[in-house]
């Protein structure tokens, strides 16, 4: 079961007004763990007046890099985004878990494969990783990037990104849509919408041969990308996702209903395996999660996020039956073979066995 482990902050790199990129460095007896996939993310914890507050952001490098690197924008209200650009510095140590996510696709050194991002403001951290990582292990294949901001000034990575372009002329594109200032292209102008979609693909982008999608950005704009890609071909399969905050419930849409659940408001006997241990208690059947009950019951259970989006709180279900109120980070395979999101996760039967070993 993954845990936190100290790294070293090597390098803090201002890379926007409300941006930074950080430089970490586990030490040797880590460095295996932190050994990373493009597209994975890091999740942080720091405590913040009496208050342990955890944090998710992507890895920027690419995996060729020999660097582990995350961007982290500023939130306003945010605790630990503001601290991280207004306080980290080099030589400072703050605790991570080992990489987790499966926002990729696996690559092949022989495959000429055409792959296509859709990106908006700091989504472009883990879209960054998965296009330098492509281009460096897939050398026949290709990558275009649709990058929305709001200004030209607030786009990250910006003279990465052309760098990336003149390194691999031919195999990397990019369209910067910017939703406050002008351009040439008016189409480049504005947000990202059903209408921008379709110009993209009639004069831009041939869906045809798109192989695998990538999107990462705030939801409205993902489920927009989403239903596009759907209407010129692109099957569910082909579209990867990543999710860090959400408005709208997941994938669950209706209640579950066990024909074997008790009266609604008694008590479950459950049953949760960490780090070879298992340990047996009671929990309401209403109103606490398996997360919240395991915690509760002096268990490290794993989260990160607590809204259903990052999956770093995933087990599985060995026995009994619950229901996930939200599940942004699951793919459908996944809950069919038992899976669920603890943090989400709610008891429907007297009993309920689940492990986070598998």
């Amino acid at each position: 079961m993954a845990r936190f482990h100290p790294l070293k902050v090597t390098d803090v790199r201002r890379e926007t007004r409300d941006a930074v990129v950080v430089t970490l460095a586990p030490s040797d007896e880590h460095r295996e763990l932190f050994d990373f996939t493009q597209g994975q993310y890091l999740t942080f914890r720091r405590d913040f007046d009496g208050e342990e507050l955890r944090r998710s952001y992507s890895i920027c490098a690419g995996r060729d890099e020999g660097a582990l690197r995350v961007g982290i924008k500023r939130v306003d209200g945010g605790a630990f985004s503001t601290w991280a650009n207004e306080n980290l510095q080099p030589g400072d140590e703050i605790e991570a878990m080992p990489p987790m996510g499966r926002f990729s696709t696996a690559l092949d050194p022989d495959a000429a494969r055409t792959y296509l991002g859709f990106a908006a403001g700091s989504g472009i951290t883990p879209v960054l990783s998965i296009i330098k990582t492509v281009l460096a292990r897939e050398p026949k294949s290709r990558f275009t990037l649709v990058y929305a901001n709001r200004q030209i000034n607030s786009i990250m990575f910006r003279e990465e990104l052309e760098d990336l372009k003149n390194l691999y002329l031919g195999r990397f594109a990019v369209m910067h849509i910017l939703e406050t200032e002008g351009q040439e292209i008016d189409l480049f102008t504005g947000r990202i919408d059903a209408e921008k979609m379709a110009g993209l693909f009639k004069h831009w982008i041939e869906a045809e041969g798109v192989d695998t999608a990538f999107i990462c950005g705030p939801e409205p704009m993902m489920l927009t990308v989403a239903q596009g890609l759907r209407d010129h071909g692109l099957g569910d399969e082909q579209i990867k996702f990543e999710l860090f905050a959400s408005s709208q419930p997941g994938r669950a849409k209706a209640k579950a209903v066990s024909r074997d659940a008790v009266e609604p408001g008694s008590g479950t006997e459950a049953t949760v395996t960490l780090d070879g241990a298992t340990r047996n208690f009671q929990m309401p059947r209403q109103g606490e999660t398996i997360l919240d009950a395991a915690i509760a019951n002096s268990m490290d259970a794993p989260y990160s996020c607590k809204a259903g989006v990052c999956s770093t709180c995933r087990c599985k279900v060995l026995e009994g039956e619950v229901e996930m109120a939200v599940n942004h980070a699951l793919e459908d395979y996944e809950v069919r073979a038992g899976y669920v999101l603890s943090c989400q996760a709610y008891p429907l039967s007297e009993r309920v066995v689940v492990t986070y070993e598998e």
